[in-house]
């Protein structure tokens, strides 16, 4: 019944862990087996592949599986949770029904009973026949589902996140799978266009029933955002565009009409930067390597373990451009059979370079992880405090230390 399926098992008792563990496994399934919630977590969101089901404990020993559940939607569009409870707390279990979870089951239960009630929640099984385009995490896939969506969709679509992030590439594969594939695709670029309100008004004259491409859509005079606007509502093209990330707050200062961001963000596609997005930085890492060895006069072996982790470490504030042009400096500058992390960051090695001692680089990783709490609580103490699993009066301390 669940042969090919990948099913996330957080539960910390040793018995009906293992007793779930082994039906499930008899049962075809492919079982990742956690104890702890903050393992849980990443098990989930950072998976090594797709994950169909989540069979989760509420309580556990480091917090509770409405921890994990609240977590992990704060980030992603989670996959089917099935909550195990005891009688005590059925309210709580109810209260995430209502959140979005699947279902749950009352201790003691059958495990025939068990397994009908999973079958009833796993995801639907859809072919894996498409390599990733963006990336394996949890992140990337929903991007991948948020892109066909939009493929199968006529309607508007902005496409926002940081600069490097292959946004362009999204565009374009959305057209590709859309019913216009055959009709023009045309690119207007008000980044770079010496004129693109001129540019804008010349594709939507040339586009006919094609797709307009718009890239950096908050750059366009208010003369073109108005005549946008009216396109819109009767144009027979489709429009794709793309922006930063603080387009919202162009909107509120005045610089960009409400109207037409209501209008694309009804279908928008925000694109992750690597640095939420660690896994994905190595498995890119491993695109970029697999096309430039290929091209090298004698091939290297691979990418070392050492460089993967400080990949993983590394905040690229450039995202996929820097990587590209990181790793084809690596390719360059390796000199045995293997990329080491001095290849990929020759600052490592610069005379004079600041080496931090360990309290120093705790401090610094520690800085980081909150200023990423609090940009995705929206500034709340109190909520990021919950997510890092600390009380509110120790994050208040260490922002003052650390200068948050």
């Amino acid at each position: 019944m669940l042969t090919g399926r990948h099913v996330v098992l957080i539960e910390d008792d040793p018995i009906m862990g293992h007793s779930l563990l082994q039906r499930l496994e008899l049962e075809g399934a492919d079982v990742t087996w956690v104890r702890q919630a903050t393992r849980g977590v990443a098990a989930v969101r950072t998976p090594r592949r797709p994950v169909d089901a989540v069979i989760c404990d509420i309580r556990l020993p480091d917090g509770s599986g409405e921890d994990i559940f609240n977590t992990v939607t704060g980030s992603i569009t989670p996959p089917p949770f099935l909550f195990i409870t005891g009688q005590g707390e059925i309210d709580q279990a109810v209260r995430l029904l209502r959140a979005g979870a699947a279902d749950y089951m009352t201790k003691p239960f059958e495990l025939a009973a068990f397994l009908d009630r999973l079958a009833l929640i796993l995801r639907p099984d859809t072919p894996q026949s498409l390599p990733p385009q963006v990336g394996v995490s949890a992140l990337a896939r929903q991007v991948e589902r948020q892109v066909a969506e939009a493929g199968a969709s006529d309607a508007p679509v902005l496409i926002r996140g940081e600069r490097g992030l292959g946004k362009a590439l999204l565009a374009e594969r959305i057209h590709g799978l859309s019913d216009r594939r055959a009709a023009p695709y045309i690119t207007v670029n008000a980044l770079r266009d010496e004129a693109p309100d001129a540019a804008l008004k010349k594709a939507m004259s040339d586009v006919g029933e094609g797709t307009i491409f718009l890239s950096g859509v908050g750059r366009l005079a208010p003369e073109s955002q108005d005549l946008l606007l009216d396109w819109l509502e009767r144009a027979p093209f489709r429009l794709i565009a793309t922006s930063g990330t603080r387009i919202g707050e162009k909107v509120e200062a005045g610089g960009f009409r409400g109207d037409l961001h209501f209008a694309l963000i009804a279908n928008e596609i925000v694109v992750p930067s690597l640095a939420q997005r660690p896994e994905d930085t190595v498995w890119l890492a491993g695109q970029f390597f697999q096309t430039m060895n290929a091209r090298r006069e004698t091939p290297l072996r691979g990418i070392s373990d050492l460089a993967l982790s400080a990949m993983r470490d590394h905040d690229w504030p450039g995202n996929g451009r820097e990587l590209r042009a990181r790793m084809q400096r690596a390719l360059r500058a390796a000199e045995g059979a293997w990329i080491f992390p001095a290849d990929v960051f020759p600052e490592l090695t610069e005379h004079g370079a600041e080496v931090k001692t360990l309290s120093q680089a705790r401090e610094n990783a520690e800085r980081r992880q909150i200023i990423k709490v609090l940009d995705q609580t929206g500034g709340q103490v109190s909520e990021a405090a919950r997510v890092l699993k600390v009380s509110r009066t120790t994050l208040w301390e260490k922002m003052q230390k650390l200068g948050i």
